[in-house]
């Protein structure tokens, strides 16, 4: 995969494999910054590795700018093409796979600003400032109990969120057409347009509907008032009180029938102040072009709270552990091409944890201990070695 990475230099110094090399074992060891893996040039692992030691900091990032973003997706495509032919990943639900798309804005700043930033008057009591940011739309992929990244597109100055996720989405669905059935994501992507385009690629969409102005959700709303649940369940303390209809015509922009999904959901919680028990209400409501044959109404609640995954597991798991929020070069081109590889370490590691290690090991000990095991052995070798250079003759 890291053969395959090409970037834009025309006499490059360093090969590409070195340079990719070095980013993906600084991703995957969570070093975290360029200046820390330049530190770590000394470790005999990349003479191993790599052939040579670690190229400097500034090297690094000069080359990622220069980099072919696409050479990197395609490792990403390769790995999950592979994982699916090996049969190691297992259905969502019913048999589907999910891609759950959401943006996400990674960085934010008053004072520097590149030709990709996006910009925003924030006004504030000492005046109006300007600032600087980078929002993307990232794709999960949820099978089974996991939730893998598949690619990221940057959101562009004068487009919304939606138009970055559409061009994202008819990139995977022409280079991955069966990773995935269904596509899942929040009340912002309930548009026409947005439907139409998932729907003449042969997927499925499934959206919140919550903007009470829509006819459609207020027909709905009109309709489950007025009759019974039609299924009550307790799963985990949560008692859920669901309606499923279809056959919903309102939506005449779409020009098409729809089903809307309703789940009212009480639990118990504990309050951390009073330490009385409260019922916490929620009532969640999903417009989706899948018929009830194919997924049944829980099967259609898990898929829509499975959105939440792209925040839980995804964005908070790749930003607090993975450091992918950090900008490790400020370029377009650079950021980009820092969360792809990210990204494909990402996919290994989850993958390695689930398929290669005994379910003993991974119940008794978390991911986040096999990642730290990892990040130990590397500093440990490094360690020993410096310790011994340090010692007068």
């Amino acid at each position: 995969m890291l053969s395959g990475m090409r970037d834009r230099r025309k006499y490059p110094r360093h090969a590409g494999r070195v340079i990719f090399g070095s980013a993906f074992i600084m991703a995957l060891s969570r070093i975290g910054s360029l200046n820390g893996l330049e530190q770590t040039r000394e470790h005999s692992f990349w003479r191993r590795w790599l052939g040579r030691e670690v190229p400097g900091a500034d090297t690094v990032a000069r080359v990622f700018c220069q980099v072919e973003s696409d050479s990197l997706r395609e490792s990403l495509f390769i790995l999950t093409k592979t994982i699916r032919r090996n049969k190691t990943l297992t259905a969502f639900t019913q048999g589907l796979y999910v891609l759950v798309l959401d943006g996400h804005e990674s960085s934010a700043s008053e004072k520097r600003c590149c030709e990709g930033c996006l910009s925003r008057v924030l006004h504030t009591t000492s005046g109006d400032k300007t600032e600087y940011y980078h929002r993307n739309v990232t794709a999960l992929l949820r099978a089974g109990n996991l939730a893998l990244p598949l690619d990221m597109e940057p959101q562009r100055p004068g487009e919304d969120e939606v138009a970055a996720a559409t061009r994202l989405f008819c990139r995977l669905v022409k280079k991955l057409p069966r990773a995935f059935e269904g596509v899942a994501a929040d009340a912002l992507y309930a548009r026409a347009g947005f439907f139409k385009e998932v729907l003449e690629h042969g997927k499925d969409v499934i959206v919140v509907l919550k903007d009470e102005r829509r006819d459609l959700f207020q027909d709905a709303r009109a309709l489950f008032d007025t009759m019974p649940p039609q299924s009550t369940v307790t799963e985990k303390g949560v008692e859920k009180q669901m309606w499923d209809l279809e056959h919903f015509t309102t939506w005449e922009a779409l020009g098409r029938e729809v089903r809307v999904v309703r789940s009212l959901e009480k639990r118990k919680v504990k309050r951390q102040r009073n330490k009385q028990e409260e019922e916490q209400v929620s009532d969640w409501m999903w417009v989706t072009t899948l018929a009830q044959h194919r997924a049944g109404t829980e099967s259609v609640i898990r898929m829509g709270h499975g959105r939440w995954s792209i925040e839980n597991e995804g964005f908070n798991e790749l930003a607090n552990d993975w450091n992918i929020n950090h900008v490790y070069r400020h370029h377009p081109i650079a950021i980009e091409a820092f969360w792809l590889i990210t990204f494909l370490a990402y996919n290994l590691f989850t993958i390695f944890i689930n398929r290669n290690l005994k379910p003993i090991l991974r119940h008794r000990h978390t991911a986040l201990y096999f990642a730290n095991l990892i990040q130990a052995d590397f500093y440990a070798a490094l360690s020993k070695k410096l310790s011994g250079s340090l010692v007068p003759p």
